[in-house]
């Protein structure tokens, strides 16, 4: 009877094999190879140049109600593939103008009224569910996200433990081996995986809408399992706080959304290199299209911004503050230096929750006038509770008053009806021709490009924690550019006139002080990408650094083309960026100084003329002082970019027509 029972057991097992059937699609060059794997559960495996880097990994969802679960016992009905090798055009381009989308894709049809879809690109790979559910709404108690990575994997993980996903995603970012990660270490997206051979992996989602926020927590293994914050039911404020809540009651379930559907992207952005990295742009292209064709309104460009500087204004006849005068200053240095808008943060409205007057010091309509003879526009700091409240009322108000944008702060959380507010926002911002900056936020995950108005995103530890930290230093600037800003623009809001070595930082919350060089500030605003930058200190203190403030002021924020010339996370980065007929070139540097040799073979003129801003002979000990230079250059010339330690070097290089 044993060896009966042995039989019957070998020969099911036998079928369950056989009737799993595996699926591949390769990238088009042939280097990364997906297999996917429709058995009792379904699953994923990702080869790169030969290298298993991904473990056959589960796919599926839990929708309530439902017979036939996605990625449970799948039973593909059709299996297609389809190759593509087309263009987009970005709206409001920050690395390439002109993206080449070339991908082969499959799509399994599978019985229950489902399909899954894989694209496999040159540098990278992504999966989604999409549903034509009888129902018009269903639940979804759960998506299982499974990654099972070779040994030996290390990532850079934000140092973030909030059980309850209430966070401004803004953290400092850890090496460890992936074997250390536990399960209460929330990890946000994107994260930086580098695999024993070196292979540079960013894990990110795209098209994320109506739907919750993805987290990824590890096991003391090679596993990283995704999460998702809970529906909120209830919530309030604490006590005595007009923006921190607390969650008084949460669902069971992570989304109630439509029944006919596509989900978001689970995307692996999968490199040979660092510089791959920062090229790297599959979380936009796989994001939705813009949802309007009218764009020609929306108007990028630098903030010259009060809060980070305290509002501190010298050498003026009025008291410095909250008050027309002071921001009429503001308009006439942004009017000076052609820079576009300032900003008002938290202070110009009656209160935080009162959004739709001013306080009596300041006089909107006459600064709108002001600013607007002088080709400025002012963008308004708002709460976010108090306009999800009255989204289309406080914008009316803000569209009578000629206001050109919002910085929507604090929202923290990131649920299904966080997500759903960000996109609520963009598109009453869209029909009344605001532009949107999200702070206190998540990442960016392809909003940018559904609702092109919408700008920057912080979600990112940036140099306003200089006022109050020393975490803002050269070497996290260096890893942000492989975390953070691969999923999109990034609200850092770099500036500083004035400028530390390590050993003369200190803290100073009024009177700011940035730690790294003044050219390393400058470099900034070539290698990060956010269509509004920011001019974070007074213009006080830019009048006295003019060479510093022309220099700036004249970098765009948005490219036509993006070539990393050097890269390696913490450590170094040289970029090169496009727009229009010019080059813009920069490099950064950790405590260390370098000089590092880079061709100019990416140029196309004959001749440029290049204007550069680098640390000056004393910067290492001094380092706010800087050199600047005009030389004439040739395509294929090579140069040498030299740093000091915390050390930047920028350049703007003209054709000589």
């Amino acid at each position: 009877m044993k060896r009966v029972l042995i039989l019957l057991h070998i020969i099911l097992c036998t079928c369950i094999m056989t009737q799993a059937k595996n699926y591949t699609v390769n990238s088009p060059d042939g280097k990364i190879k997906v297999t996917v794997t429709a058995g009792k559960q379904l699953s994923w495996s990702i080869d790169y140049n030969g290298e298993r880097i991904l473990n056959p990994s589960l796919m599926q969802m839990n929708i309530a109600g439902q017979i036939e679960q996605p990625g449970v016992n799948p039973k593909v009905i059709k299996a297609k593939t389809v190759k593509v090798n087309s263009e987009q055009t970005a709206v409001v381009p920050l690395k390439q103008k002109i993206i080449r989308d070339q991908y082969n894709q499959l799509t399994l049809t599978c019985k229950g009224n489902y399909a899954i879809v894989f694209r496999v690109y040159n540098n990278g790979a992504a999966y989604r569910f999409e549903t034509s559910l009888q129902q018009p709404k269903v639940i979804i108690n759960n998506e299982t996200v499974e990654q099972n990575w070779t040994d030996g994997c290390k990532v850079y993980w934000p140092r973030e433990k909030n059980q309850e996903y209430i966070t401004h995603c803004e953290a400092i970012f850890d090496e460890l081996n992936i074997a250390s990660l536990t399960k209460e270490m929330k990890g946000y997206l994107p994260i930086y995986l580098s695999t024993p051979k070196g292979t540079k992996v960013v894990i990110m989602e795209s098209d994320l809408l109506d739907y919750p926020n993805l987290f990824l927590t590890g096991d003391r293994n090679n596993t990283l399992s995704g999460e998702f914050p809970p529906v909120v039911l209830k919530s309030a404020l604490k006590e005595d706080a007009d923006r921190d809540e607390v969650l008084l009651e949460k669902a069971s379930y992570i989304a109630e959304t439509e029944g006919t559907r596509t989900f978001p992207w689970r995307v692996l952005m999968i490199n040979e290199d660092d510089k791959a990295v920062i090229e790297n742009n599959l979380v936009y292209q796989l994001a939705s299209p813009s949802v309007t064709q009218d764009t020609e309104w929306i108007k990028p460009g630098k903030i010259s911004w009060d809060w980070w500087s305290t509002l501190n204004v010298y050498g003026v006849d009025f008291k410095a503050g909250v008050n027309t005068d002071t921001y009429k200053y503001f308009i006439d240095f942004a009017s000076k230096y052609g820079i576009e808008y300032i900003l008002l943060d938290e202070g110009w409205s009656a209160g935080t929750w009162n959004i739709k007057e001013a306080i009596p010091e300041l006089n909107i309509p006459e600064l709108v006038r002001y600013g607007k003879e002088r080709n400025v526009g002012l963008v308004l700091w708002t709460l976010w509770n108090p306009l999800d409240k009255d989204l289309e009322g406080i914008l009316d108000i803000y569209e009578k008053w000629g206001i050109k944008g919002i910085k929507v702060d604090f929202m923290q959380r990131s649920d299904q009806y966080i997500v759903n507010f960000y996109e609520r926002v963009g598109k009453a911002a869209m029909d009344r021709k605001l532009l949107v900056d999200f702070h206190g936020s998540f990442k960016p995950s392809g909003l940018q490009k559904r609702y092109p108005n919408v700008m920057t995103f912080e979600g990112v530890l940036g140099l306003e924690h200089d006022k109050d930290s020393r975490d803002i230093n050269p070497v996290h600037d260096l890893i942000l550019p492989f975390t953070r800003m691969v999923a999109g623009p990034m609200d850092y809001t770099p500036g500083a006139v004035n400028n530390a070595t390590a050993e003369d930082f200190y803290i100073n919350f009024v009177h700011p002080i940035s730690l790294g060089t003044r050219a390393h500030q400058a470099a900034l605003y070539v290698v990060y990408e956010s269509s509004l930058q920011m001019l974070a200190d007074s213009p006080s203190n830019y009048y006295k650094a003019p060479e510093f403030a022309s220099f700036i002021s004249r970098i765009p924020t948005t490219w036509d083309d993006t070539k990393a010339i050097t890269a390696k996370i913490g450590e170094q980065l040289v970029i090169a960026r496009k727009n229009g007929k010019n080059w813009y070139l920069a490099g950064l540097t950790d405590w260390n100084a370098r000089s590092i040799e880079v061709k100019l073979n990416f140029l196309e003129a004959d001749k440029y003329k290049m204007e550069v801003f680098k640390d000056g002979v004393n910067a290492d000990v001094y380092a706010s002082d800087f050199k600047t230079e005009e030389v004439i250059v040739s395509k294929g010339d090579s140069i040498n970019v030299t740093m000091a330690k915390g050390g930047g070097w920028a350049a703007i290089l003209t054709p000589i027509e």
